[in-house]
């Protein structure tokens, strides 16, 4: 029986068992047939109360509900707190920068959501971050660094992909978070990506389909919405569109065949969000134009070919990726709405009389057609929200800061980070596994984590240590080479974690110098194959993740066998 075969099948079994749906409807309703006090809480079908609430918005209330803004700071500012009160805002997003305490998170998001409540519809705010696992952790304090997407590729196992998105989202439910910008299915076909890289479960495209698949209903389950990203498809540039635009000039073939298999995969078992990437395929649209602000994309090949009735989440709008095309913001923001999106996403509040809103407030008087587009888009985006908040699952509307620490970190969620991790582990050159005390004489650790040191010294409690620093500068890096020679003349054996172009740098001077070398790599998959001189290679593919590094210290002290294969 193929591997294949055994991954298709056991994701196909846990959609029997868990689910993934989505649906949206538009209903012919007559307002004099319902009582004006109508709002959110109303109890009519989903579909009748979104038409009821659309028919009886104002512009203003129509376009804000479209709209996602971020906050600067610990605490939502003045700005946020007015566009949600004064404006009705439909969404937040948190970022990175807000997070530090959690506690205080809970805290923000309780009172976003009490103010919105003061709406005349009391439409609840959908509140966004993006906590993907491994490397992309917006959301912090306490919460579990994971192993990562291209840690579940190299397992291979759908299982594993839906329970990292449930114990994920758990976390992030108690605060309050209702959707997540997660799975990323970019594939893994660029190696010199420093965007994208380890986020990807791999360059399989129907692999991480099935496994973003799995990652989106575990997400489901625990009560948050998942987002899959970044659409049409991230994988193959150097490129961070923050910074530019970047520019995928594939054919049509490669494109359908390769990009859009994942993206496919996740709309036929019913994703009920995607995030669009500011990516240019000139091959594919000849206009040049980012797919987020695409009409081609969003509206002809999403929409229309592919038949996806979801959410359509642009990314970051202040990305220069977007604004660099359009000219401005507000010009973005049309192009954006136009092209098919139904949230547009800027991780900066705008200003209450910033163009963004002021002129495309306008032109939804004076433009039938991008009213309706507007009007199409708050549909959707209210539809999602009456379907997500009376479900059952929702994620508190007013988070209890008290409670946080019994939640966060997930105490189940520790043991299997720590399982799927051993499950991930890939050998790249086994060397003489297990290296115990009595092959490997005097054992010196060389590396930046805390979790390596400290696990390292319980496998072998006499070895010596090294420290630098995890993102070593020029100058670090040269002086980790001048010293840590006389350091290591005193042993026989490094142990050395690997991270970094730079940190290949520091390895390469203990080539040709008759010690035993074993290499830990815990990031980019690719800086391993440059080191098959060391007499053993790990990979770990994860972002200082403690559960992959004792993984990586279990397999080299013999307490298990590796068994995972590079995704790619």
């Amino acid at each position: 029986m193929s591997r294949q075969f055994v991954l298709r099948f056991s994701f196909c079994l846990f959609l029997l068992i868990f689910g993934l749906s989505s649906s949206f409807g538009q209903e012919k309703i007559n307002q004099a047939d319902y009582p004006e006090n109508i709002d959110f809480w109303s109890d009519y079908p989903n579909d009748v109360l979104a038409e009821i609430l659309i028919q009886r918005m104002t512009n203003e209330e129509l376009l804000a509900q479209i709209l996602m803004f971020g906050w600067s700071g610990a605490e939502p500012t003045p700005l946020l707190n007015a566009w949600v009160e004064d404006r009705a805002l439909g969404s937040v997003k948190v970022f990175g920068w807000n997070t530090d305490d959690i506690h205080l998170v809970a805290k923000s998001i309780t009172n976003l959501q009490k103010s919105s409540h003061k709406n005349r519809f009391q439409i609840p705010l959908f509140v966004a971050t993006d906590q993907e696992g491994g490397w992309i952790r917006h959301v912090k304090g306490d919460t579990t660094i994971t192993p990562g997407n291209m840690a579940i590729g190299a397992g291979g196992f759908p299982v594993d992909s839906w329970y990292t998105a449930y114990y994920i989202s758990k976390e992030i439910k108690c605060l309050g978070i209702n959707m997540n910008f997660a799975p990323t299915v970019d594939l893994f076909t660029n190696f010199d990506s420093t965007i994208i890289g380890t986020r990807s479960f791999g360059s399989d495209p129907e692999k991480s389909g099935i496994l973003g698949a799995a990652f989106a209903a575990g997400s489901e389950a625990a009560g948050v919405i998942p987002t899959v990203k970044h659409f049409p498809g991230h994988g193959d540039t150097e490129l961070d569109s923050h910074g530019k635009l970047p520019v995928i000039d594939i054919d049509f073939e490669t494109f359908t065949t390769r990009e859009l298999v994942p993206f496919n995969y996740l709309i036929q078992h019913g994703v009920p969000a995607l995030m669009t990437g500011h990516l240019s395929f000139p091959q594919i649209d000849s206009t040049g134009a980012p797919a987020s602000l695409s009409k081609y994309f969003l509206t002809q090949l999403l929409r229309n070919q592919l038949g996806y009735n979801g959410l359509i989440i642009t990314d970051d709008m202040m990305m220069v990726g977007a604004t660099s095309y359009a000219g401005s913001l507000s010009e973005a923001f049309k192009m954006a709405i136009e092209a098919g999106n139904d949230i547009i996403l800027s991780s900066t509040t705008a200003k209450l009389n910033e163009a963004l809103w002021t002129k495309n407030l306008d032109r939804m008087s004076s433009d039938q057609a991008f009213y309706e587009r507007v009007k199409d888009a708050a549909r959707r985006v209210i539809k999602a929200k009456l379907d997500y908040f009376k479900s059952g699952n929702a994620a508190p509307l007013y988070p209890d800061p008290t409670t946080i620490d019994s939640f966060v970190p997930d105490k189940e969620g520790q043991q299997f980070f720590l399982e799927q991790a051993c499950r991930s582990i890939t050998i790249e050159k086994k060397g003489n596994i297990p290296y115990t005390k009595d092959n490997s004489g005097r054992i010196l650790l060389v590396g930046s984590l805390e979790s390596f040191f400290k696990d390292g010294k319980k496998r072998y409690p006499e070895s010596g240590e090294f420290r630098f620093s995890y993102e070593t500068g020029p100058n670090e890096t040269q002086w980790v080479i001048d010293n840590l020679p006389g350091v290591a003349k005193n042993y026989d054996t490094i142990i050395l974690c690997v991270s970094s172009e730079n940190h290949v740098k520091i390895a390469n001077i203990f080539k040709n110098s008759g010690k035993k070398v074993i290499i830990l790599n815990t990031r980019s998959p690719i800086l391993a194959e440059s080191l098959s001189w060391a007499d053993c290679v790990l990979i770990g593919y994860s972002w200082r993740c403690e559960y992959s590094l004792n993984a990586m210290l279990g397999v080299i002290n013999g307490e298990f066998e590796a068994e995972g294969i590079k995704p790619f």
